[in-house]
């Protein structure tokens, strides 16, 4: 299957969020410590907001009205059954690898900016980054390489599931992931409105990034 020039805008700024990955193992392993790269968060999200913002125009299916009433509180519900599963699921079988995780301390108290950026990032422009790329982009183009024009309720069980499979690989805690992807990618089927993804994501991420403060289980970031 091909890619069309709609695809990359939403390619793009998920592609420039994994490069980061990329950068982050580099430095680490030219000795650079976990301190030392601690603001570079703040460059990866301002990144993607940057690629997000010169392709706004593109973004068909975020001009559109968010959910109201009933899907609204659907997609809440979504998120937050999410979050209670994202930490339940947690057994050895269940993960991949071990998460470096992301401290915002200094001098062992929290240093409440980066508190601040790290929650912005995950509960504002991570939602929006992946849901355009997982939901709107990849899930529909495996049913067609014209994606835009493929209706989100008929994408088929096969796209479906590559999909939310995919999402949950990317993950540290896999299985987790691959429940949202079902979670996410059955708003949007539903709804046939990406905001429905996007809002039950904000609030898994968000909601997700309060708890990981109260408790301090930085490795869950």
């Amino acid at each position: 299957m091909t890619l069309d020039r709609d695809a990359w805008p939403r390619i793009a700024p998920f592609a420039i969020y994994m490069a980061f990955i990329v950068v982050a193992d580099l430095l680490t392993r030219l000795g650079w410590s976990a301190e030392q790269q601690r603001w570079l968060y703040a460059v990866k999200v301002g990144a993607v907001v940057l690629a997000l913002w010169c392709w706004r125009r593109r973004y068909s299916e975020l001009w559109v009205a968010a959910p109201g009433g009933r899907a609204l509180l659907e997609a809440v519900a979504v998120g937050l059954l999410v979050l209670v599963l994202w930490l339940n699921l947690d057994a050895g079988w269940m993960v991949i690898g071990q998460s470096a995780g992301f401290a915002p301390t200094r001098d062992g108290a929290i240093y409440w900016p980066l508190v601040a950026l790290r929650i912005a990032g995950a509960a504002l422009v991570v939602p929006v980054m992946e849901e355009l790329f997982w939901r709107s982009f990849l899930m529909r183009w495996v049913a067609g390489a014209k994606f835009l024009e493929v209706n989100p309720a008929r994408v088929g069980l096969c796209s479906f599931l590559v999909t939310a499979l995919l999402f949950g690989i990317e993950h540290n805690l896999w299985l987790a992931g691959v429940t949202a992807g079902i979670a996410y990618g059955w708003l949007y089927a539903r709804t046939g409105n990406l905001w429905s993804p996007v809002l039950a994501h904000a609030v898994t991420n968000g909601a997700l990034g309060v708890w990981i403060t109260c408790t301090g289980s930085w490795s869950y970031w």
